[in-house]
């Protein structure tokens, strides 16, 4: 893998990770910064989601089960339970391997037609129709759901008037209902029908409603398919512009293509920032001292700063290079039981695709604008322009 100078960094996306001790700003926001901090609070029972508009839990109908992503304790450990099946390696290489496959080889295919494509809209397409395959958003009544998905990310600027929030709000809600009608609601009816191997069919057999199931969906959506999408793109950045990590890439085994594209996660993590708030107080001990975070505080954890810490992840943190971690992604996919479970096939279908894209003569016709989100903390990669040689 490639090596730079000490101070070098190799990351494209992201912004210099601050550094800090674990404490309370002004504001009593507490923030995590080291890899161990980080991973001890996910790691933590009696705190709750604080992130990608958790604030709006308390809006759902009185009685309707939350998403996976906002539950805790027996709730949350019963249906990660039920839904890892979905998301094992077995399940992945044997259902979705021949799926993700034939996807990469249509794309592929049309790009050499094509000479010249938007490499971020090639990627949002395969993960999308990646992630519609495990959830079972396979039943739209009209294409275009990428369009669709993609949408729920346009939030309104911090600078925004109340009468732009407003029209945004009106907006949002015409967006999630016109997900609903043309993509949710018809995979609802298929599978009352005739139920598979997905994580509708699943919902539906436990008593899910199609609104709680709608609000699983969008969190699928942006779980495993917009994030991803910026995966695949920051990957292709990465390899396109260095010839021998692109060598070493194509050159190696699937388990050595899975560690380099896991490197490359580590120091470009897609979700910038993970929130919490304390349910109750609890004492860490740091450098000897004890540090108590009260209940009711909101933690922020800097996944950029944890994934390249020194003391965790080795020399050279903010460069590519060949690591031996326990979690090669370091805290990229969380950590706990809150862990993203689409962690795998992120990866694999990201190689998938890559293994092919890379296999031509490609040349960057412009390299992406690079801005970040208000609602995953993370970059977003647009018009990312590539052509065949």
């Amino acid at each position: 893998m490639s090596t730079s100078p000490p101070n070098a960094s190799h990351s494209k996306t992201t912004r210099c990770p601050e550094r800090g001790k674990l404490e309370a700003d002004a504001n009593g926001v507490w923030h995590a910064y080291s890899h161990a901090d980080v991973k001890a609070l996910l790691r933590l029972d009696g705190t709750r989601q604080a992130g990608f508009k958790a604030e709006l839990v308390g809006r759902m109908p009185r009685g309707m089960r939350l998403p996976v992503l906002y539950q805790e304790g027996a709730e949350h450990r019963t249906q990660r339970s039920e839904i890892a099946k979905f998301f094992t390696p077995a399940t992945i290489s044997k259902s979705y391997r021949p799926f993700m496959e034939r996807l990469a080889d249509a794309l592929v295919a049309d790009f050499k037609r094509t000479r010249q494509a938007d490499l971020s809209a090639l990627s949002m397409t395969l993960a999308v129709q990646v992630a519609a395959q495990v959830v079972g958003l396979t039943d739209s009544r009209l294409p275009g759901m990428d369009q669709r998905i993609d949408s729920f990310f346009d939030q309104p600027r911090d600078t925004a008037t109340r009468l732009e929030r407003s029209l945004k709000l009106v907006l949002n809600q015409w967006r999630m209902a016109k997900f609903y009608l043309l993509d949710v609601r018809p995979a609802i009816a298929a599978r009352r029908k005739a139920p598979r191997e997905d994580v509708i069919s699943h919902l539906l057999s436990k008593g899910y409603k199609d609104l709680e199931i709608l609000t699983e969906c969008v969190t699928y959506g942006a779980a495993g398919m917009a994030t991803t999408r910026e995966f695949i793109s920051v990957a292709a950045w990465h390899l396109l512009e260095d010839p021998e990590l692109r060598a070493n890439y194509l050159a190696g085994d699937e388990a050595a293509r899975h560690r380099l594209l896991q490197e490359l996660l580590r120091l470009e993590p897609v979700v910038g920032h993970l929130y919490r708030t304390a349910e109750r107080d609890f004492t860490l001990e740091r450098a000897g001292e004890p540090v108590t975070i009260p209940a009711g505080a909101h933690i922020d954890l800097h996944i950029a700063a944890a994934n390249t810490d020194p003391e965790a992840v080795g020399p050279e943190p903010h460069c590519i290079r060949a690591r031996a971690l326990a979690q090669p992604a370091a805290m990229s996919f969380g950590d706990g039981h809150h862990r993203c479970p689409g962690a795998y096939i992120a990866i694999f279908e990201s190689d998938i695709f890559l293994q092919r894209l890379l296999a031509l003569d490609l040349r960057i016709v412009k390299p992406p604008t690079v801005s970040f989100s208000d609602l995953t903390q993370g970059y977003e990669l647009r018009d990312f322009i590539v052509a065949v040689v």
